[in-house]
């Protein structure tokens, strides 16, 4: 693939997660897509047969990035406890760019709609977040069974703010629930 092809691939993935985080999945138009990077609707077409392929490919370069996100955050916190209360950040940046939704909490939303293809990436977002939730309360209380069922609460209580807060939009709120989930002692 050519550099050019590249480019116009990941200007695409880019307006699609953008559309993705503020629309859904229904918000994938590839006329829209196509008008916001300056290409033909056609185009699109090269890089992404249908809409499922194109979803799916949002829907997995998003886990990608939060895996890598993640990964970092660890490296960079080796105290586990700060490292949980870090974890909130990541929902946080969308509603600070543009009061946008985490795109696997807004396409899980959607999921009875969704081709299975997309189904799947938006599955693997939710396992991504709870198995690295579950490995950073392992390292404050070795209890795997519990902490299972936390990283759970924990993953589904982030986002129930993050929704919360959109609906308001109000990154304060978030921040106001995020401190109450702290002192509550749900996040350490």
């Amino acid at each position: 693939m050519t550099t050019t092809h590249t480019s116009s691939r990941e200007s695409i993935l880019a307006a699609a997660r953008k559309a993705a985080q503020t629309r859904g999945y229904h918000g994938l138009n590839f006329r829209d897509l196509a008008k916001e990077v300056g290409i033909k609707p056609a185009s699109i077409y090269y890089h992404f047969p249908s809409k499922a392929d194109l979803g799916a490919a949002v829907a997995q370069r998003y886990w990608e990035d939060t895996k890598a996100d993640l990964e970092t955050m660890q490296r960079e916190t080796p105290d586990p406890l700060t490292c949980l209360r870090r974890y909130p950040g990541i929902f946080r940046r969308s509603l600070e760019n543009g009061n946008r939704l985490c795109l696997g909490s807004f396409m899980s939303a959607e999921y009875d709609d969704l081709p299975d293809a997309v189904k799947h990436e938006v599955q693997i977002f939710t396992d991504i977040n709870v198995a690295w939730l579950n490995t950073i309360l392992s390292r404050i209380d070795p209890t795997p069974l519990q902490n299972t069922g936390r990283a759970r609460a924990i993953f589904a209580a982030v986002s129930g703010a993050q929704l919360m807060a959109r609906s308001q939009s109000d990154v304060a709120l978030f921040d106001e629930i995020i401190e109450n989930y702290c002192n509550a002692g749900l996040l350490g």
